[in-house]
């Protein structure tokens, strides 16, 4: 190829732009014509002697190695395309053209970069399957789990995390973080400093590299952990204003990102904005829908549908759990002598002590005015069931302070346990709900459990019910 025979026709391969390729039998390039500067990063004379596979994507090589497999064995191949690693780390899209001299012992080859062709197909795409995630993603975390699938087809996102922010408590936090070398960061304030926090507040993408670090107008920190080589940030932007921002980044030189990938994650931004806006709307329609708004804690409807599934669970693994019932003992005097913002105030915070007192695995709702239940998890017996109850008893005896007035009251619990008291939940929830109103009828402030006679009464008190006590202990005021 180098003889001066060949000079006229090399200096007409150099003039074309798509790229011409002489590889020999080891796969190695025997001659590369100018456009592969252009195309691979690399002058003809770097890429001489070089493997060819070497250039190739990891994903890529094994169905490339078939092809020229192929190839040497007589079959020519036309468009077969792959993708390679250019000398700064992007990806080149290639479609190629070639086939076998079996006189010179090479493979002859047309190269044509269609990264460009591929990238707007690919963002296409990439709009559609955000859109279908929004629709069809369960919640928050399936979405971010596939927007980050989503974005790693266009460009290298083994490192990336979702940060958003909440207006109302101005507090920046992480719910998706996926990194190769730093766990999930702490909330932080937006005036953090960090990179993050600056693209949100600016509502402007920032690419930070080695060469333009020490440009930067703002000194900026890290988020924690290590810092990365390069850093793409863009913000998610949705008409009520910046709610987040997108962000890949890079440890070492194998991946780099620039200007492109900027513009590139700046396009489909608005998209996964929208998505995640929209998801956001659907979490707190469902999570109102769900749950009470006064405790936060499920409704009756949610609760009985969480005991069904988990009577379910409990049925198929032969276990047993337990359900307390539980009412507040005069609560109504609350309402009457204080007001009803007392009475609320009371019920949230009945609620949180209740959440003290049991496990995560365990579910809590309020089914009534002042009624609450509490349905224990797999391999609860009676003693178990007991010693909940008794310590959500001893917690809602002591005194509580509503706005300045501290009151004390007491509860009545029944107690039942599946499947010695029944296999159905409605069942379970009328035993249940027939035990407390013996603890009631006894007094109050104790547990009764369901098929015993005689109420547990622990700490029995005054049984005209709930009176006025001093905060820190439990004396009438």
């Amino acid at each position: 190829m180098e003889s001066n025979l060949y000079t006229p026709l090399i200096k007409v391969m150099d003039l074309l732009l798509d790229a011409i390729c002489v590889v020999d039998a080891e796969g190695r390039f025997v001659f590369a014509s100018a456009a592969c500067e252009r195309i691979f990063g690399y002058t003809p004379a770097e890429m001489a002697g070089r493997r060819m596979l070497e250039l190739v994507h990891p994903d890529d090589r094994a169905r490339t190695q078939q092809a020229a497999r192929e190839i040497m064995a007589g079959e020519p191949k036309l468009h077969f395309e792959n993708r390679y690693i250019r000398r700064d780390g992007s990806i080149a899209h290639i479609t190629w053209s070639a086939r076998w001299s079996e006189a010179d012992q090479v493979r002859l080859a047309v190269a044509r970069d269609v990264t460009e062709l591929r990238r707007a197909g690919s963002m296409q795409s990439a709009l559609h399957a955000i859109s279908e995630a929004a629709h069809s993603a369960e919640d928050l975390l399936a979405l971010f789990r596939r927007i980050h699938q989503i974005i790693g087809e266009l460009l290298p996102a083994a490192n990336f995390f979702v940060a958003l922010y909440d207006r109302e408590k101005d507090e920046l936090s992480f719910p998706y973080y996926v990194d190769e070398n730093d766990t999930t960061p702490t909330p932080q304030k937006l005036d953090s400093g960090t990179l993050s926090a600056k693209v949100i507040r600016s509502g402007e993408a920032l690419l930070v590299t080695p060469d333009n670090r020490g440009s930067l107008p703002d000194p900026v920190i890290a988020l924690h952990g290590m810092t990365s080589l390069d850093w793409l940030g863009v913000p998610l932007s949705t008409h009520n204003g910046v709610i987040g921002a997108l962000v890949v980044q890079s440890y070492t030189g194998k991946v780099r990102y620039s200007s492109r990938d900027k513009v590139l994650l700046q396009f489909v931004s608005i998209q996964v904005a929208a998505a995640i806006e929209r998801k956001q709307v659907e979490t707190r329609l469902r999570h109102m829908a769900r749950h009470d708004a006064l405790t936060g804690l499920p409704n009756r409807e949610w609760f009985y549908e969480r005991m069904q599934q988990a009577l379910v669970h409990a049925r198929q693994e032969n276990t047993c759990t337990a359900l307390l019932y539980i009412d507040l003992d005069r609560f109504k005097q609350v309402n009457d002598q204080h007001g009803h913002a007392a009475g609320d105030l009371l019920l949230q915070q009945v609620a949180v002590r209740i959440r003290q007192c049991t496990r995560e695995s365990d579910t809590i709702g309020r089914v009534g005015g002042d009624e609450f239940v509490v349905f224990l998890g797999t391999d609860t017996v009676s003693g178990q069931a007991a010693i909940v109850a008794e310590k959500i008893r001893a917690s809602l005896s002591q005194p509580f302070d509503l706005a300045g007035h501290c009151q004390q009251i007491s509860c009545s619990i029944g107690a039942v346990v599946y499947p010695e008291h029944g296999l159905a939940r409605d069942e379970l929830m009328q035993q249940a709900d027939a035990a407390m109103y013996v603890a009631k009828k006894q007094g109050g402030n104790r547990l009764q459990m369901g098929g015993m006679i005689d109420p547990v009464s622990p700490g029995r008190v005054d049984p005209s019910g709930w009176h006025d006590a001093t905060c820190g202990n439990t004396g009438t005021k």
